[in-house]
């Protein structure tokens, strides 16, 4: 799958779908995922499946990014977070999650890495844990990828806090569906982010 190493946090960036450079046409243009010739990088069994589990997996891919370069593939991922009930599927095929509590138990007894859910968590609450040397994997708006425009809502899509910026005043992240370079890997004042940003999310130990 397409991937880099982040020049600000050194941090893995992956991105949900398996080439950078079709994120965009397929969560702006309609493109059908199934039409990515990198899909089996992802561990997908067909291009069917890839294209019907993809969408659902920023928080299998911000799980990618936290366990660094040797991380499993996304799908193998998805298949331990379903083991634990972490996505659910309906009768007519609606998938449903991340779901965080069974979430949590799976990275913490299948990947040894501390995982804490916060149901309530405030912007400002964000920095004391990037400080203590966590990740943060918060619910926002998929729109974050688009900071200048109003925020048509709050939650619904997962990024990967991984660092406070330079100046201290705003937040580092890993976009799973970000559509160019700097939305992969974006930062912005801590304020512009809790228009997005639902107030909710998981986060995760560093790797010893």
């Amino acid at each position: 799958m397409s991937r880099s190493t982040c020049a600000a946090c050194r941090v893995p960036v992956h991105t949900q779908f398996a080439s950078f450079e079709l994120v965009g046409p397929i969560v702006e243009g309609g493109l059908d995922p199934a039409s990515d010739p990198a899909w089996a990088e992802s561990g997908a069994k067909s291009p069917a499946e890839y294209a019907r589990w993809a969408g659902h997996l920023c928080g299998m891919t911000c799980l990618r990014m936290a366990l660094g370069a040797d991380a499993p593939p996304l799908f193998a991922l998805r298949d331990g977070a379903l083991g634990y009930g972490a996505y659910t599927e309906d009768p007519d095929g609606a998938i449903h999650g991340l779901v965080y509590a069974p979430f949590a138990d799976y990275v913490r007894e299948s990947h040894g890495l501390d995982a804490t859910v916060h149901r309530h968590l405030s912007p400002e609450e964000i920095p004391a844990l990037l400080d203590a040397g966590r990740s943060v994997m918060a619910s926002v708006h998929y729109a974050i990828r688009h900071p200048g425009r109003p925020a048509p809502g709050r939650g619904g899509h997962l990024v990967l806090l991984t660092s406070r910026t330079a100046d201290g005043r705003g937040v580092h992240f890993h976009n799973p569906s970000g559509t160019s370079a700097d939305t992969r890997a974006a930062e912005l004042p801590l304020d512009e982010f809790a228009r997005f940003f639902a107030g909710r999310g998981v986060s995760l130990a560093a790797r010893a």
